[in-house]
């Protein structure tokens, strides 16, 4: 899908055709819009069982709410795609599907699923069963995102230890056994990564650093381009403040201790966590896969019934009225609710007028506060004279 693909959900009264007839309403809405604007696909909404009107206030309300939250589980989803997939844009498009298909192909075709959200059960139920699925996947990608990066994190620091300068990475192979005081109860070997530009001011400091350091015990042990590696003795009983000054001075202490054997287990570790970053990363991209296209199925199905529910207390009953998927794009979104207003701002009544070139106006702010006062606000509190809601799939 286009990064710049918009869509309007649009719900008319069929009483916008001379005969209450769905497809002529259907029409009627298409050539609003015009193949300028946008496109039109027909969007089928079954019929709900329908409470009070407080009952239907309070629930347009926590649609609007979960509205929010589902398109904010579908961009956390697709953020955890991104990251998993190394911004790789063809391969995020090819794991952003719904239904096997991709989500422009679903919202076309959408039908409601009845056996998932049981269309025959109370409005609150179904709204009920949608808040609990979208918090399932919100807390299954959070937590398996976190495992994934735990382990990817473990990694890094690992390879670091491989391949990083003499202040971070392993000392096994760089260290050799002869150079260090082992098994003695008073002396110790301190190893030390000096930056090259310090070298200098190294020597002419080590010794009087603590008490206790022993005269000309530094040795060279390696180099890179960033650090020089020497070994120092100190008495142990004045170690820690030595190491502490080191510090002070830019220096950084490494905390060696020689293991036979211990290259040998370096390896294996390296290898284990390897293994456990690529299995997670498979399971992190299977599950993400998969919760992108349920979050989005269960937000189209939530603005299914902010439509229903926007239709039943705007139009009122008998219900008979028809939905209409508009695809646009950012640019032409305007223009095509624009065009919209013009068609069909007879429909709100008293709030909209026209200006002395026939081009339609909005009543003033008042007006808008009555409306919002009485759940009838789209969104972004922009008064409209017909149900409409506009989104993007990212």
């Amino acid at each position: 899908m286009s990064k710049n693909t918009k869509f309007l959900l649009v719900s008319l009264p069929a009483s916008i055709s001379p005969t209450s007839d769905h497809d002529e309403a259907l029409t009627a809405l298409r050539s609003a819009v015009t193949l300028d604007y946008g496109t039109v696909f027909p969007f089928t909404i079954p019929d709900f069982k329908i409470g009070t009107l407080d009952a239907l206030v309070q629930q347009a309300d926590d649609l609007a709410k979960l509205d929010v939250a589902c398109e904010g589980v579908v961009g956390k989803v697709g953020d955890s795609l991104k990251t998993i997939l190394e911004s790789d844009e063809d391969k995020i498009s090819q794991s952003k599907t719904v239904n096997d298909k991709p989500a422009e192909k679903y919202l076309k075709s959408f039908h409601w699923n009845k056996v998932k959200y049981r269309a025959d059960k109370p409005l609150g139920e179904i709204i009920d069963t949608l808040q609990k699925e979208v918090n399932s996947i919100d807390n299954q990608v959070k937590d398996k995102y976190n495992s994934y990066n735990s382990v990817k994190t473990n990694l890094t620091q690992l390879q670091r230890r491989q391949t990083g300068n003499l202040a971070t990475k392993a000392l096994t192979t760089v260290v050799p056994p002869s150079l260090l005081i082992r098994d003695s109860d008073y002396l110790e070997s301190h190893l030390i990564a000096v930056p090259r530009n310090l070298n200098k001011d190294f020597f002419r400091a080590y010794e009087t650093l603590s008490p206790m350091v022993v005269p000309r015990s530094a040795v060279q042990i390696a180099a890179d381009d960033e650090f020089t590696l020497y070994a120092v003795t100190t008495f142990k009983k004045h170690s820690q403040e030595f190491v502490h000054k080191c510090r002070e001075s830019k220096w950084t202490p490494r905390d060696f201790k020689y293991k036979e054997g211990g290259k040998e287990e370096e390896d294996k570790e390296l290898e284990k966590v390897e293994k456990d970053e690529r299995k997670v990363w498979e399971q992190a991209l299977r599950l993400g896969r998969t919760a992108w296209g349920e979050a989005v199925m269960a937000w189209v199905h939530v603005l299914a019934l902010r439509v229903f529910v926007e239709t039943v207390l705007r139009y009122g009953l008998p219900l008979n009225f028809v939905c209409g998927l508009v695809r646009t794009t950012g640019k032409l979104a305007k223009k095509a609710r624009a065009s919209l207003d013009a068609r069909f701002s007879y429909l709100g009544g008293n709030a909209f007028g026209r200006d002395k070139k026939g081009r339609v106006t909005k009543d003033d702010s008042s007006t808008s506060a009555d409306m919002q006062a009485a759940g009838h606000m789209g969104d972004g509190g922009d008064y409209s004279a017909y149900v409409c809601y506009d989104f993007e799939v990212r």
